[in-house]
């Protein structure tokens, strides 16, 4: 009778070896000291009242800075040299300022959320800063109050969330 092949007690190891490095929800092997990490996510969507979005004007220096521009509410906070106080466009923090941004106004009548009135290139410039600046440099934190519910407070029921990298809206809202 012939005995077994030599190496033959090392093979069920090495088969326990591989199966355990490819089971899925086991830890897999990092390198030396690396501990594994979960995918980076920014901070939770919610909505904001405009007395809320008041607090986050930049005059406290430990504090976040947002401003709306079409009732998406941006965290501006590492433009603080921009937005911080002081900074030549403080004026837009706090508050939804999407006529200001719309008409390039810092003037505090333009500092508002309505649109009434604005010129089709008004409008187009709006569409442009609103994507190509704040969309483009600074995470979405929440939405205005106005953006997703009606005047009488039911749900806005044409709400879109804006897309952006940093989040999954699905486990948002």
């Amino acid at each position: 009778m012939a005995g077994p092949a030599p190496g033959w007690p090392l093979w069920p190891l090495a088969a326990l070896g591989l199966l355990v490095a490819l089971a899925p929800g086991l830890p897999a092997a990092t390198g030396a000291g690396q501990a594994l990490r979960p995918a980076e996510r920014g901070p939770p969507v919610r909505l904001f009242t405009e007395e809320e979005l008041a607090r986050y004007g930049g005059e406290e220096e430990d504090e976040p800075i947002y401003l709306a521009v079409k009732g998406v509410v941006f965290d501006v906070t590492s433009g603080r040299e921009f937005y911080g106080r002081g900074a030549p466009y403080n004026a837009l923090t706090g508050k939804d300022s999407t006529r200001g941004v719309a008409k390039m106004s810092l003037d505090p009548a333009d500092l508002t959320h309505d649109t009434t009135g604005l010129s089709a290139k008004e409008l187009e410039s709006l569409d442009d800063v609103f994507t190509n600046v704040y969309k483009a440099k600074y995470p979405i934190v929440g939405y205005t109050a106005r953006r997703i519910l009606n005047e009488d407070g039911s749900p806005n029921l044409d709400f879109k969330p804006e897309d952006q990298p940093h989040f999954d809206i699905k486990d948002e809202f």
